[in-house]
């Protein structure tokens, strides 16, 4: 592993070049999992296919540059493929990418986690963008992987410990994430829905910021929660707008769901989850610490 790092110092650019393309190889395989997992179809057979049923070759489906050579079209019948391909493949490239930049040489543990979160978050969110779910297999399969992930490696935690000690502490840790951040998703969906008088948050909602709790810890699911629930109503506001002023056909709406739009909540989530990692992990975790501390003071009085 010093070898590595040794390596990794003199020679920076092929540590860029190779996490780009292992996420951008990732993300074409999620790409596969968005489209045929919600169908229930097979991620293994048969292998990529064009809608006409011709095969895909090898060389047509390189991430990324496969789609900039065809113009986005499939070389056997010149169908248009969609630019959520490439894009996913990009997006997933770059994540891995900056997660190496910031935690590579100093925490290892660290950029390796994000890199397993991130290959949850990013089938989850597309999916749950497409059928307003997020199935189990990478909502709760990756919270099983995180808490063994953090207990193989603490320092994912901040947790300085080694031995045995490291190991509790680390997988307490992210037990302590998935159960308050699920619980408080939970809890925040259940007095929305008495007050809204319709589903205000979904279980797989609740799974997902287990997920996230579980490579983040507790700190992580709150700020996951309220930082993207902002960042990702920045987003969408304009088309929340561009919804609510479109004009609609009377008749064609009823009373109930006249005027809503139905937002995932899952890729604010994510975007948060996205957001404490790689900016926010440092001040949020000092924020709490400052809290507990005031509290301990206000105690002995």
């Amino acid at each position: 592993m010093e070898q590595v790092f040794i390596l990794a110092h003199q020679f920076p650019w092929v540590f860029v070049i190779f996490f780009f393309f292992l996420g951008a190889c990732l993300g074409s395989f999620f790409n596969v999992c968005i489209y045929r997992i919600p169908a229930g179809r097979s991620i293994v057979t048969p292998r990529s296919q064009c809608e006409c049923g011709t095969p895909i070759a090898w060389f047509d489906n390189i991430p990324i540059l496969s789609w900039i050579i065809l113009r986005g079209r499939a070389r056997c019948c010149g169908r248009k493929f969609s630019f959520r391909y490439p894009f996913v493949e990009f997006l997933t490239g770059i994540l891995f990418l900056i997660s190496w930049h910031l935690f590579g040489l100093e925490n290892p543990a660290i950029a390796f986690g994000s890199m397993l979160l991130i290959c949850f978050l990013i089938p989850s969110v597309f999916i749950d963008f497409d059928h307003m779910v997020i199935p189990d297999l990478f909502s709760v399969g990756g919270t099983i992987l995180g808490v063994l992930y953090s207990i193989c490696q603490p320092s994912l935690h901040g947790v300085t410990s080694t031995g045995l000690t490291g190991f509790v502490l680390g997988g307490t840790e992210s037990i302590l994430g998935v159960c308050i951040g699920s619980a408080f998703v939970y809890w925040i969906g259940v007095l929305g829905e008495a007050a809204l008088r319709k589903e205000a948050m979904g279980e797989g909602d609740v799974k997902l910021i287990g997920c996230i709790g579980a490579f983040t810890g507790w700190q992580g699911t709150i700020f996951s929660l309220f930082g993207g629930a902002c960042a990702g109503l920045i987003l969408l506001l304009p088309f929340l707008l561009l919804q609510k002023l479109r004009p609609t056909n009377k008749g064609t709406q009823t009373d109930d769901n006249q005027g809503s739009l139905q937002v995932p909540f899952g890729p604010m989530l994510a975007l948060g989850a996205v957001l404490y990692l790689f900016f926010f992990k440092e001040s949020t975790d000092q924020y709490f610490q400052n809290i507990w501390l005031l509290l301990n003071d206000y105690s002995k009085f």
